[in-house]
């Protein structure tokens, strides 16, 4: 079994941004991800783009549904950064127009997330974490208020 923690990467006024980090990792998923892709010449203005939507999100307009791709399954939170027609994805779990959970993800070149074997890994954590993190909101362990998620502090995610 291998445990998750959610932590806090921005707040806001208006939004809250959230990341994963599985146990025994220096990095948090999302530092994974930028990592991975803020050298990369061919990939950089595509990193900008979802990163400059994400500060835009934090400090204007909050993590509306409209800008985001779903993804997953219906009733999960999963969705995908950026709407626009790019091939970089970053998969996230959209709480509420004011708390957004962002993973990892990569460039899509299959014609579903499915096909790829890495970028299936990091939607199937998230709907797992996503199924996890409702369970503990229904029993009161975890709350979300505002732009914040309170318990996660003392919450393992076993997935």
């Amino acid at each position: 079994m291998t445990k998750i923690y959610i932590e806090e990467v921005k707040k806001t006024d208006i939004a809250g941004l959230f990341t994963i980090c599985f146990e025994g990792d220096d990095a948090t998923e999302f530092q994974k991800f930028i990592e991975k892709f803020k050298e990369d010449a061919s990939r950089k203005e595509e990193l900008s783009v979802i990163l400059t939507a994400i500060n835009r999100m934090l400090t204007a307009s909050g993590f509306l549904e409209r800008y985001f791709r779903p993804e997953g399954n219906m009733g999960d939170h999963v969705v995908a950064l950026p709407i626009e027609r790019t091939k970089m994805r970053l998969y996230c779990l959209r709480m509420s127009d004011s708390v957004l959970i962002v993973g990892n993800g990569g460039v899509k070149s299959t014609k579903t997330y499915e096909e790829d074997e890495s970028l299936n890994g990091y939607v199937i954590t998230l709907q797992k974490l996503d199924k996890l993190l409702n369970k503990a909101i229904k029993s009161g362990k975890v709350t979300i208020e505002e732009t914040t998620i309170s318990g996660i502090d003392k919450t393992d995610f076993n997935l």
